[in-house]
C-alpha cells in the first residue's frame, strides 16, 4: 500500500532507486538522521581501502555509542529490494558471518578502523567526544569484538529476508538487523521513514515476533543464546539459573529471540547474554536497585522502555562471578514484587 507522505502542505515523491550506488549514497549522507546523532557511520567503501571481511566489502561501518560502556558495532549493507535474494544479497551477507568467527580479520579490521580514525581528526574528535573518557582502541576492540550485529538497509519489503531468519536462526536470525528505508523528496524537501525505528528496534521486533501466527515463530532455545558466548558466561548465567529456581522450582524459563525471561505470575528478570558479559533487567524501580547494588555497572532506563517491558525497571552488567550475594537479593526483590 503506497504511503502519502506531505511535508509543509507539500505532497512528496517516493524516490525509485535505479542504481545501488545512489542508495548507498542517501543512507550516508543522512546517517545521523536515521541512526541517531550518537552514532557514527564511515564509508568503508570510499575511505577505508582494502578491508575485506571474508572476501566481501561492506557498504559501511556503524559505531551506536548511546552508551559509551556498551557500545555496538554493525557492518552495513544496502540492497535494493529489486535485487535476487539467494543469488546477490544471502552470499553477500553469509560472508560477513564468516567475518565474525575468524579473530585474524576481527584484528585486522580493529586495526584498520583505529588507523582511520586517528588519522582523521574531525571523526576522532568526534569519537572522544562521545566516549566519556573511555580509551578509543579498546573501545573499538569491544565493540567488534563483542557486540556485532549486520544491518542490512533495503528499500522495500523482501519475503525472502524473514524466511532466512527462520530456518538460519544462529545467522540470519541473530544477526541481521533488516530495516526498510522509505525515501520521499520533492524540490527543497525531504522525508526519511525507516522500519522499525532503528532506536528501539530489538524491542519492536522482539513486539512483532510474538504476533505472528504460532507456526510462523521461532522457537528459541537457551542454546541459541549461548552460540558464540564466552564459556564463563554461560556458567555464570547458569549459577544465577540455578539460585532462582531455588527460589521457586516451578520458574518458567522463556528464552526469546533477545533475551531469556525469567517468571511466575508475571515476567520478573530479563537476561541478555552478551560474549563476555550478562546485561540483567529485573523489574526493580531504579531508586530501589542502586540501594541495593554497589559493586555492578548498572544505568537507569528511559520511560518509553520501561513502558515496554510493562514495569518499573533498570539495566544491570555482570562480568563475572564476584559479589553475586548483590544480584542475587536484587533478583529476590524482583521475585517478590512478581508475587504480589
Amino acid at each position: 500500500m503506497n504511503q502519502a507522505v506531505y511535508c509543509n502542505g507539500v505532497k512528496l515523491e517516493k524516490q525509485t532507486f535505479n542504481l545501488e550506488e545512489d542508495f548507498e549514497r542517501e543512507v550516508k549522507n543522512n546517517s545521523k538522521k536515521l541512526f541517531g546523532n550518537k552514532t557514527i557511520y564511515l564509508d568503508t567503501k570510499k575511505k577505508i581501502e582494502s578491508i575485506s571481511l571474508g572476501g566481501s566489502i561492506p557498504d559501511g561501518l556503524l559505531f551506536d555509542l548511546e552508551d559509551p560502556e556498551d557500545i555496538k558495532f554493525y557492518l552495513v549493507e544496502v540492497e535494493l529490494a529489486k535485487h535476487p535474494f539467494y543469488e546477490h544479497i544471502f552470499p553477500q551477507i553469509t560472508k560477513f558471518f564468516a567475518f565474525y568467527k575468524n579473530p585474524v580479520s576481527q584484528n585486522n579490521l580493529i586495526e584498520r578502523i583505529h588507523s582511520y580514525i586517528t588519522s582523521n581528526p574531525e571523526i576522532k574528535s568526534e569519537f572522544e567526544g562521545l566516549l566519556n573518557g573511555q580509551e578509543l582502541y579498546k573501545s573499538i576492540k569491544d565493540a567488534v569484538e563483542n557486540n556485532q550485529k549486520i544491518l542490512l538497509i533495503i528499500d522495500n519489503e523482501k519475503p525472502e529476508i524473514e524466511e532466512a531468519q527462520r530456518v538460519y536462526t544462529d545467522t540470519w536470525d541473530k544477526l541481521v538487523i533488516p530495516e526498510i528505508l522509505s525515501v520521499y523528496k520533492k524540490e527543497n524537501k525531504e522525508v526519511f521513514i525507516l522500519e522499525p525505528d532503528f532506536s528501539e528496534k530489538e524491542l519492536i521486533i522482539e513486539s512483532e515476533e510474538t504476533q505472528k501466527e504460532p507456526e510462523m515463530r521461532i522457537n528459541y532455545t537457551e542454546n541459541y543464546h549461548f552460540n558464540e558466548i564466552n564459556p564463563s558466561i554461560v556458567s555464570l548465567y547458569q549459577e544465577i539459573k540455578e539460585f532462582v529456581l531455588n527460589l521457586n522450582s516451578q520458574t518458567e524459563i522463556n528464552p526469546r529471540k533477545y533475551y531469556i525471561v525469567f517468571r511466575n505470575n508475571i515476567n520478573f528478570v530479563y537476561f541478555y547474554l552478551k560474549k563476555g558479559k550478562i546485561i540483567m533487567v529485573p523489574m526493580v524501580p531504579f531508586e530501589e536497585g542502586e540501594k541495593i547494588i554497589k559493586n555492578h555497572k548498572f544505568k537507569s532506563y528511559k520511560l518509553g522502555i520501561q513502558n515496554w517491558y510493562n514495569r518499573p525497571c533498570f539495566e544491570l552488567t555482570i562480568e563475572n562471578n564476584e559479589n553475586l550475594d548483590e544480584i542475587f537479593e536484587l533478583i529476590k526483590e524482583a521475585y517478590k514484587k512478581q508475587e504480589g
